[in-house]
Formats: structure tokens, C-alpha cells, sequence
């Protein structure tokens, strides 16, 4: 069923494609757009231009910025914690600067093996990553915790190789303000086997 003209099913339908969005949820974004058109619409038009122009990807790291090298790459500050962080998307980056985890360095693998989905190793950033590997004292491999992820993971430090850099993994286990009753229970064995002394 159509809601307006063909420019506003268009906007819905573009909308509609984004992650956390579906089209009832665009209907209503697009709703408000429309009622702020001079102070949402119109500068979000702007915003969206500029940024198809300006948005690259980091020729180093794999993170999206305005420059390449990206401003976290580019900082002389990062490379004196000898820590580069392993993740599989820019938004496990993102998520890892906002909780403030200092002065590090990344590498976006931009994915997972997953021999299921015809994901092999030459469709992530690996080999890029063997090339960086011997600037840094510690890798760690910030992967989810699913098959695909420690499948990459055991992947990646089966190809450092002995001489690799200290390799390490996040912690997997109860959440910060978790209750045990609402964990599944491959969460509550990880954290009883990674336990730590008080």
C-alpha cells in the first residue's frame, strides 16, 4: 500500500533497508522527517552528501573515516601500547572506543570465515593483517563468540605462526549486570572455566 507520492515510498523503501529499521519503523521516521523539514530534512539531505563524498575506508586498518590513514592509525600516540586489536566489523571498533579501552590500534577483518556462506580467506583482511603483525607485542582477537568467530580466530593464529606477537582473546563470560538465571548455559561454562582469583 502506497503512503504518499513515489518520492516518499522511495525514502520509506531506502529507510526500510537499514539495520534496526523495518518499514513500519521507516514510515514513522520518514513521518517526522517530513513534519521537520527545514530542521532535520533538509540538514540530513546536506549531512548525507557531503559524507558520500568525504567517507573512505582506511587504507591501514579497514575503520571508515574522512582521511586514509583514519585519525586512530594517524595518531603517534597508539603505537606505543603495542596492542593492535583483531575485529570482525567497524562497528565492533566503534563499540571498542566508546568504552575507552586507550590508546590501541585495530584491524578490521571486514567478516568471518564461513565456508557455509562461500567466506573463505581470501574475502577477509588477513593477509594484510600477517603484514602488520610484527609491529605489535599483543593481537588480540576480538571475535564474537560464535562457531565462525573462533573459527577465524584459530585460523589467524595458526597463520602468525610461532613468531607471532603474544595473542590473546576477550574474556567470554558473565556480562556486567548479568544475572546466572538468564544466561544460556554455553555463557555460564565459558565463565566458570575462565575464572579468576579474588
Amino acid at each position: 500500500m502506497a503512503h504518499g507520492g513515489p518520492e516518499i515510498e522511495q525514502l520509506i523503501q531506502l529507510l526500510a533497508r537499514l539495520p534496526g529499521l523495518g518499514p513500519r519503523s521507516a514510515r514513522r521516521a520518514v513521518l517526522h522527517l517530513v513534519k521537520k523539514k527545514e530542521q532535520l530534512m533538509i540538514p540530513l539531505s546536506a549531512a548525507l552528501d557531503r559524507a558520500v563524498m568525504a567517507v573512505r575506508t582506511c587504507e591501514v586498518c579497514g575503520n571508515i573515516d574522512t582521511t586514509s590513514p583514519c585519525l586512530i592509525c594517524a595518531d603517534p600516540r597508539r603505537s606505543e601500547s603495542g596492542m593492535l586489536i583483531v575485529v570482525e566489523d567497524v562497528a565492533d571498533l566503534w563499540a571498542l572506543e566508546r568504552a575507552g579501552i586507550g590508546a590501541v590500534k585495530y584491524h578490521v577483518l571486514g567478516g568471518v570465515l564461513s565456508p557455509l556462506d562461500g567466506v573463505g580467506p581470501d574475502d577477509i583482511s588477513v593477509e594484510a593483517l600477517l603484514m602488520r603483525a610484527h609491529e605489535f607485542s599483543e593481537i588480540v582477537l576480538a571475535v564474537n563468540a560464535t562457531v565462525e568467530g573462533q573459527t577465524t580466530a584459530h585460523y589467524i593464529t595458526d597463520r602468525l605462526g610461532e613468531d607471532a606477537p603474544k595473542i590473546t582473546r576477550l574474556a567470554h563470560g558473565v556480562p556486567v549486570g548479568g544475572e546466572l538465571d538468564y544466561l544460556d548455559e554455553g555463557t555460564l561454562s565459558q565463565a566458570l572455566r575462565a575464572r579468576t582469583a579474588i
